[in-house]
């Protein structure tokens, strides 16, 4: 297993290539690839398809643990590089979740959009976009919704 469990990509740079697709999955050897040739994709970070192995034999604690700075320091560079803040109300950057596996697996996972949307995150939108309407910003979501 690498040391190694985030690669991150963005602004034409990657710490991945296509060839690393059993490390990455597809989804995060394809972005990486895709940030290598010009293709203007959002910055971003992978954690490895190991890590998923390590969470069966260590438990979630333990990967917590493992992967907590890592991330940290991948969604600032994100931050950065964008320029918004997550769970910033005034400059939200909104993140989606996606699976990845080494081999195709369709339906294997849900895909969780608009990561960091709250309602305070939902306000500050309004303000920013000068749309107090808030279902059309954002249709699907309720500021009085249990979640």
């Amino acid at each position: 297993m690498s040391e190694k469990r985030v690669y991150t990509f963005g602004n034409g740079k990657a710490e991945g290539r296509a060839d690393m697709r059993n490390l990455l999955g597809g989804k995060g050897a394809n972005l990486a690839e895709m940030n290598l040739v010009g293709v203007p994709v959002p910055p971003g970070f992978t954690i490895t398809t190991d890590v998923c192995t390590e969470y069966y034999e260590k438990g979630k604690d333990a990967v917590v643990a493992l992967l907590k700075d890592d991330v940290e320091r991948s969604m600032k560079l994100i931050e950065d590089t964008i320029g918004k803040k997550f769970g910033d109300p005034s400059n939200p950057l909104l993140v989606s979740v996606r699976s990845g596996a080494r081999a195709s697996m369709p339906g294997m996972m849900d895909t969780i959009l608009n990561l960091g949307l709250n309602d305070e995150v939902v306000e500050g939108l309004a303000k920013k976009t000068d749309n107090p309407r808030r279902r059309g910003i954002f249709p699907w979501m309720s500021l009085h919704s249990p979640n």
